[in-house]
C-alpha cells in the first residue's frame, strides 16, 4: 500500500494506520471515522460507517486515497453493532469476501433484531415507556404504528452477522500486527477497544520534533473515549426478555470500563468520532467527573419529591431544552435517565417507590 497523503478526505496516522470520514446522514455527528489498518495478509477496516450510497462512496474515495479499494479488504473489526460504524459491514464483506468480527455481546444483538418481530418490539417500547411514566401523547404514534402495520423492520434489521468473535484480552489473527481486544460495555453490551501494541510511529530527533509521546501504543476507542463528547449510556435491552430491565448496570459497566482504559495509558486514542487525540487518563478522569456530578445533581433532585424515569429526564440537563428534543432522541434520553437511576440504586443512593404506578425513585434517607 502507497502512504496517503494528509488531506481533508484521509488522514495518514502513520505506521500503517489511516482513518477516512464516512459521512451519517442528517446526524450531528457529521461522520464516522472509519480506520484502516495495514496487515501482511491486506487492509483490514475498524468499522464500516452508515449504510447509505453516499456513505459507500466516501469510503470507496477514501480507501483509493489510502492506495487500495474495498476488493482489496481482508477483514472488518466492529468496535460495536450501532449503524453509524457497523451499518456498511455486510456490503464490504460481499465486494471483497472479507470476514467480519464483533464481540459476542453485541453479536447476540444484531441476531436479535434480525430475527424479531417489528410488532413485538413496538409492544415492548410503547409498555416500557408507559412503565416509566411517558404521557399517552408519547406512546400513541408507536400504538399507532403498530395497528398500522408500518413497521416492517427491526431497527438495525439489517446488520450483518459476524464471522469471527473478538475475544476480550487476545491478540487479534493480523498478520505482522499487535492489535489486541479490550472489553468496554458500558455504550453497549459489547463494546470493545482495540489496543495497537506498538511503538508509536511519532517523530524523533531525527525529524525536528516529536508529535506525541512514542510509548504504550495507540488505542481505537470505538464510541467510548472521545474527546469532546460523553457516550449515550442506556439499557441493555431485549424484547423477549423482560426480567432483562431488572439486570445489569451499564453506567457502571462504564465507568470501569474507563477505568481499564486509563490503565493502559496510551499515547494516543484513534476514536471513531471528532479526532485523534492523546493524555486518554486526563480525558477519563473527566467522564469520570462528569458522571459522578450527574449522578449527584439527580440524587439531590430524588430527594424533594419521588419521580418516574420520563419525569427525571425531562428535568435532566441536555444539549437543547427538553421541549426542542426531537420524538426519538426523548426515547434515548429516558433510557439514559434510567440508567443513572439503576447506577444509584446499586450504589444503595435511591430506591424505588413501593406500590408506584408507573414507577417512581426517591433518594434513600
Amino acid at each position: 500500500m502507497t502512504n496517503a497523503p494528509h488531506t481533508p478526505q484521509v488522514t495518514d496516522h502513520g505506521g500503517g494506520v489511516w482513518s477516512i470520514p464516512v459521512p451519517i446522514p442528517d446526524n450531528p455527528l457529521g461522520h464516522t471515522l472509519v480506520h484502516l489498518l495495514d496487515t501482511g495478509r491486506g487492509p483490514v477496516l475498524i468499522d464500516t460507517g452508515w449504510d447509505d450510497p453516499a456513505s459507500w462512496d466516501a469510503l470507496e474515495r477514501g480507501l483509493a486515497a489510502c492506495g487500495t479499494s474495498i476488493a482489496d479488504v481482508h477483514g472488518v473489526l466492529v468496535t460495536h453493532h450501532h449503524p453509524d460504524h457497523h451499518g456498511l459491514s455486510g456490503q464490504v464483506r460481499e465486494a471483497s469476501g472479507a470476514w467480519i468480527a464483533m464481540h459476542e455481546a453485541d453479536a447476540a444483538v444484531v441476531r436479535r433484531s434480525r430475527e424479531t418481530d417489528p410488532h413485538r418490539w413496538l409492544d415492548y417500547l410503547a409498555a416500557k415507556l408507559t412503565a416509566a411514566g411517558a404521557p399517552d401523547a408519547h406512546t400513541a404514534p408507536l400504538h399507532e404504528a403498530r395497528a398500522g402495520g408500518r413497521m416492517r423492520r427491526m431497527p438495525g434489521g439489517r446488520g450483518a452477522l459476524p464471522d469471527r468473535e473478538i475475544v476480550p484480552g487476545e491478540l487479534l489473527d493480523l498478520a505482522g500486527r499487535r492489535l489486541r481486544a479490550i472489553w468496554t460495555p458500558g455504550h453497549t453490551p459489547g463494546h470493545v477497544c482495540l489496543h495497537l501494541e506498538e511503538r508509536h510511529p511519532g517523530r524523533g530527533p531525527a525529524g525536528g520534533e516529536v508529535d506525541v509521546p512514542q510509548g504504550n501504543g495507540r488505542l481505537f476507542s470505538g464510541d467510548h473515549l472521545l474527546p469532546g463528547i460523553t457516550p449515550h449510556i442506556g439499557l441493555y435491552e431485549d424484547p423477549d426478555d423482560a426480567a432483562l430491565a431488572d439486570r445489569g448496570d451499564p453506567l457502571g459497566d462504564y465507568l470501569a470500563s474507563l477505568e481499564r482504559i486509563a490503565a493502559l495509558d496510551p499515547a494516543e486514542v484513534l476514536p471513531a468520532h471528532q479526532y485523534a487525540f492523546a493524555d486518554a487518563a486526563g480525558r477519563v478522569r473527566e467522564l469520570l467527573t462528569h458522571h459522578a456530578e450527574r449522578l449527584a445533581s439527580l440524587r439531590t433532585l430524588l430527594t424533594g419529591r419521588p419521580l418516574t424515569p420520563w419525569e427525571l429526564a425531562e428535568s435532566m440537563e441536555w444539549n437543547r431544552p427538553w421541549a426542542e428534543i426531537p420524538y426519538g432522541s426523548r426515547n434515548i434520553a429516558v433510557a439514559e435517565a434510567e440508567a443513572h437511576l439503576r447506577r444509584l440504586v446499586k450504589l444503595g443512593e435511591a430506591e424505588a417507590t413501593v406500590g408506584s404506578d408507573p414507577v417512581t425513585y426517591q433518594a434513600t434517607s
